[in-house]
Formats: structure tokens, C-alpha cells, sequence
């Protein structure tokens, strides 16, 4: 990709967060800063919650609702805390924190298939270049590093098994895969058996690093040093067994989150921020709903909002959200037309996602869709739309920043699209 030589006025524009950083970072302070600075450089540092409804969450019954129409369906629209923006009536809690977050009601991606779509909106839809591309987590592990924390920049909490996920990367290989937390527990065999003195330790992992490095004389690097850095994040984990004690969250915040899975889940995201993770995805399935889609709404709807909202109002409180970036995003979205058995079927062309922090604009709604909900009245966001964005909030600018590839330089987000512009503060 060419390159200007020449500065660009932006270039030169310097924030006074910036400033502390790029000056603690030279003179070698930050362990020596006051605790202010400290905060400073801290804060300064971007992290992502990435959110994701797997199977396709209604937009009508969540983000744009269209009642007493056609395709509109039996709940009510309601008031938020923005005037002129509502919601739906299985919102109420997140509605009360809209002027913290932006919605995005044009996004028009087309795949509506779980297969295709599930990959195409977590890589970006870049143009078909005969590779695999990384997962949004795994690019953020690899941009913005796992910081301070030593822990792994990648940790997904999800229901079900976990482990380690080198598939996420794509050809960023599998050092930059996902750390699983089945059910927001910890790995397994995480912890050394009691019986094993810290010695016995260091010299267990002395052999395994020996053996490791004979290993990898024959073998290619990105496989071997995947290997290392797993043991070594496992490492960092051990020391941090607290996030993995339910205990040490009150009871409050189990309330407030919800003692169902999806807030047990979001609890957990809350925790591992705070712990310094970089890139935290929470899953949450069952949004596939071609049967009973009110009645699965109904149940389903509630427990990400009674979890969502305490997850934006915890990160306010926490002065947090001015450097985390939150995505609340599925797929696709459904069907206006319902079906033969009460269910809502996948609909790309017109659907809507949720996002808030690390300098994205609130209290906003961007695009329309028409009256029934059918169609996108304004511009149309594809999903590439959405990772320039993203990257930019995160500090990352796509059309100056590539993939290294083997020696391939790659764009990192689709150069057919351009980021929100109205989502940026």
C-alpha cells in the first residue's frame, strides 16, 4: 500500500493523554509514576468487549422497533433516556442507559446463511484473497498486545466446553487465537497440584522449555511459539485464580447481572477488564428463532438487558468506558415477514447492532429503516463499514496500518468501505 511522505496536520495534533504516555514511555517511569500519571497512562490504553448474539437477535424486537405495523409484532416501543430514540418495551433497563450508547440501524450485510455469516461479520468481509482472516479479537490481540496485565489479550467466555481456539486467528497464526472459558470457568488443570513445591515447578518448566526448544528446531515457528505463549498466558492465569472464585463478586453485582448465564457471563467480562484483558468476547446462543420468535424474545431479551445495562453503567462508574469499546452485535437480524411457526427467519438486508465507549459519539442512533422495517432509507453500513470504525475508535488507523502475511501486506479492513463518521466523537 503507498504511502505519503509527507505529515498530515492530524499527525501533529498531540492529546495531553498522549503526551504522558509517549513521555513516560521514553524517559522509563511508569513504575515510577505517581499514581495519577498511572491512572493516566492506564486509561490511555484502548480494550474491546465484544458481545455476540449468536443465531440472529430480532431487531425489531430490540433496537428498531416498528409496532402497530405490518411485520411490527406485539411489543411496544418505548422511551429512553435520549428523547426521540425508543426501543423495545424488553428493554427497559438498557433504555434507561441510552444516552451512553450509539445504535446502528442501517447495516445491510446480505449473507444469510449461520455458515457464512457467523465468519463474515467476526473477520470483516475482506475481498476474497485466497487466505483465512483473523477473527476481530484475534486482530486486536495482535495490534494492541496484552498490555500491563500480562494476561491473554484474546479470553472468550462462553457456555459449554472451553480451551484454547487457534482457529479464531486465520493466518495471523495460532499464538493469536482465543483463551475459552467454558461457562466463565477456569481452564482446566489450571492450577499445580498442592503437593508440588514452587522448586519441582521451576524445574519442570526449565525441562519443558528445553524440550521446547529442541522441538522447535525442526518444526515451524508460529506452531512452537503458539506453544510457548499458551504456557506462558497459563502462567499469568495461575496468578490471577481470584477471577475465577465466584465468591469475590458481591452480591449485589450477581443481582444486578442476573444469576442466569448470559449475567453470570457479563459479570465475568466485567472482572476480566478490569484485570487488564484486552479483548473480552461473551457468547450467548439461542437467538435462532424460525419457531415461537416472540415467546423466545420474551425470554431471551431480558436477560441481555438486565446484563448489558449493568455491564455500560459499571464501566461509567468506573470511568471505563471512555477507553472500552462495547459491541452488542449478531449475524444478521430476522425476517419482517413471520412465519408458519410464529418464527422470524434471517434477514441481512436490514438489521440493526448496539455499541458504546473508547470515544464512540452517545446518545445516537445512525441510519433508518422504512416504516415496515423492511429496508434501509439511508446509507447502507456492510459489516467492513463497521471494522474501520472500530479500528479507528481503538486507535488503529486501517487505511495506514496492514497485515503482514509471510511477507504479504494485507489490508486489515475492507478498503471498499469507510468508517461511520457519525459515530465518531
Amino acid at each position: 500500500m503507498s504511502r505519503s511522505p509527507l505529515c498530515r496536520p492530524g499527525e501533529h495534533r498531540m492529546s495531553r493523554r498522549e503526551w504522558l504516555a509517549g513521555s513516560a514511555a521514553a524517559l522509563g517511569v511508569y513504575r515510577l509514576a505517581t499514581p495519577s500519571l498511572a491512572e493516566s497512562l492506564k486509561q490511555a490504553r484502548k480494550q474491546v468487549c465484544f458481545i455476540w448474539l449468536d443465531g440472529g437477535i430480532s431487531q425489531y424486537e430490540s433496537w428498531d422497533p416498528k409496532p402497530n405495523t405490518q411485520f411490527g409484532g406485539p411489543f411496544r416501543a418505548i422511551a429512553t433516556s435520549v428523547p426521540g430514540i425508543q426501543v423495545s418495551e424488553l428493554l427497559p433497563k438498557t433504555a434507561r442507559q441510552m444516552h451512553h450508547l450509539a445504535l446502528v440501524r442501517s447495516l445491510c450485510t446480505k449473507d444469510n446463511s449461520h455458515s457464512a455469516g457467523v465468519a463474515r461479520i467476526q473477520r470483516g468481509d475482506p475481498k476474497n484473497r485466497g487466505v483465512t482472516y483473523p477473527y476481530f479479537g484475534s486482530a486486536v490481540a495482535k495490534f494492541l498486545g496484552p498490555g500491563e496485565s500480562g494476561l491473554p489479550p484474546y479470553v472468550w467466555v462462553k457456555p459449554g466446553s472451553g480451551g484454547f481456539i487457534q482457529q479464531d486467528a486465520g493466518f495471523l497464526g495460532p499464538r493469536f487465537g482465543a483463551i475459552a472459558l467454558g461457562d466463565g470457568k477456569a481452564p482446566e488443570n489450571l492450577l499445580r497440584p498442592k503437593d508440588l513445591s514452587d522448586a519441582d515447578d521451576r524445574g519442570r518448566d526449565a525441562l519443558r522449555t528445553a524440550a521446547n526448544r529442541r522441538y522447535a528446531q525442526r518444526r515451524r515457528r508460529e506452531w512452537t511459539d503458539a506453544s510457548t505463549h499458551v504456557f506462558e498466558m497459563a502462567e499469568q492465569l495461575q496468578k490471577r485464580a481470584d477471577l475465577f472464585d465466584p465468591s469475590r463478586s458481591s452480591p449485589r453485582d450477581v443481582e444486578r447481572y442476573g444469576t442466569h448465564e448470559l449475567g453470570r457471563h457479563m459479570l465475568m467480562a466485567r472482572r476480566l477488564l478490569e484485570a487488564g484483558v484486552t479483548f473480552v468476547k461473551v457468547n450467548s446462543y439461542g437467538w435462532d428463532t424460525h419457531g415461537d420468535n416472540f415467546n423466545g424474545h420474551l425470554n431471551m431479551v431480558p436477560k441481555f438487558d438486565q446484563a448489558f445495562a449493568a455491564l455500560i453503567e459499571d464501566l461509567v462508574e468506573r470511568s471505563m468506558l471512555d477507553h472500552v469499546l462495547v459491541v452488542a452485535v449478531s449475524e444478521f437480524g430476522r425476517t419482517p415477514r413471520i412465519n408458519g411457526h410464529i418464527g422470524r427467519d434471517h434477514w441481512p438486508e436490514a438489521w440493526s447492532l448496539a455499541m458504546a465507549g473508547a470515544g464512540t459519539k452517545r446518545g445516537i442512533a445512525v441510519g433508518r429503516t422504512n416504516a415496515d422495517g423492511t429496508w434501509v432509507e439511508t446509507e447502507e453500513f456492510d459489516i467492513g463499514h463497521m471494522f474501520h470504525t472500530w479500528f479507528r475508535l481503538l486507535g488503529i488507523d486501517p487505511g495506514q496500518t496492514e497485515y503482514d502475511n509471510a511477507g504479504q501486506p494485507l489490508p486489515i479492513a475492507h478498503e471498499g468501505c469507510h468508517p461511520v463518521a457519525e459515530l465518531l466523537s
